[in-house]
């Protein structure tokens, strides 16, 4: 099966205390799609301007990754620009420029509406919303989100939550749209929004993956000894699960949710390695079976 991934396409300039890199690939969806397409198919939807480099979008093709969805438009690409502390989990925004991003209507061809699993990565709650009113008969719908729409579009994100089949936020965020300092509560209230399945990110700390009742199921972090960039960590993490999910082709359990997350952490520690996407053009699936066979046993759980 396919993965559908609509979000964000950019172009940005990262810096740490060691190193300082520029106009280098990102987006939610550039994350998201690379890390799917090592699981299965990928149709993508985004935007770009006119100055989005060839090299990009070669290398989304080579990742086996349909770009009838991407549009490349007169202007600019979206670009961001961050600055990491010492402490690599703080993080400062330095610049934004939406560019032709901020007139972004995402518009699925034909041949996308029916794909099974849809990855809604990080964008705008209306965005998300848009669409899921052209996909048809999807069989698992994930979406992805952060703290500025729990400021600036609670209503809608909450609105979104009835829609989809797991949500994937960090443990503030959790704590933010739920008024919760418990992440079991904060789940509980989360799952009864609307969501089977809540994935509750704790970066270095790992995952929380919440579903029925007393489904629950703590994936741990790969211990890193060197971490260059933790940007779209996350994303990658987001398509990592999701291309396991259309990989695996049965119906969406609690036992598949969890070797998938297990596999979007698999990705995600591989992403950290190098600054944008960098690691996973040169990543092999040998690389990923061995690491999942480490991080299965340092769950201590059976997630063959």
């Amino acid at each position: 099966m396919s993965v559908l991934v609509v979000g964000s396409i950019a172009l940005d300039d990262i810096k740490t205390p060691l190193e300082e890199h520029s106009e280098m690939l990102g987006g939610s969806a550039s994350y998201g799609c690379v890390a799917a397409s090592f699981y299965s198919p990928v149709n993508l939807v985004g935007i770009v301007g006119e100055d989005f480099p060839d090299e990009h979008v070669d290398f989304f093709r080579r990742r086996n990754v349909d770009l009838t969805g991407l549009k490349i438009v007169p202007g600019k690409t979206f670009r961001w620009s961050g600055e990491y502390m010492w402490d690599l989990n703080i993080r400062e925004t330095r610049s934004v420029a939406l560019n032709v991003f901020e007139h972004f209507t995402p518009t699925l061809p034909p041949q996308y509406q029916e794909t099974p699993i849809v990855l809604l990565a990080n964008i705008a709650p209306d965005l998300q919303h848009h669409v899921l009113d052209q996909v048809r008969f999807p069989r698992f719908v994930i979406a992805d989100t952060m703290d500025l729409w729990i400021n600036i579009a609670r209503q809608r994100l909450v609105e979104l939550l009835a829609r989809i089949h797991l949500l994937i936020l960090n443990d503030g965020e959790a704590r933010q749209l739920t008024s919760e300092t418990s992440l079991i509560k904060a789940a509980r209230k989360l799952r009864d929004m609307g969501p089977q399945y809540v994935a509750v990110k704790k970066g270095e700390h790992g995952c929380l993956l919440f579903g029925a009742e007393n489904q629950f199921f703590s994936c741990p972090a790969y211990p890193l000894e060197d971490i260059h960039d933790p940007t779209g960590a996350g994303d990658t993490f987001a398509g990592g699960l999701a291309g396991y999910l259309a990989k695996n082709g049965a119906e969406v359990e609690f036992s598949a949710l969890r070797r998938g997350v297990v596999h979007g952490s698999v990705l995600a520690s591989y992403c950290v390695e190098a600054f944008s996407l960098e690691r996973l053009k040169t990543l092999t699936a040998d690389q990923i079976a061995c690491r999942y066979e480490m991080f299965r046993r340092l769950s201590q759980f059976d997630v063959e």
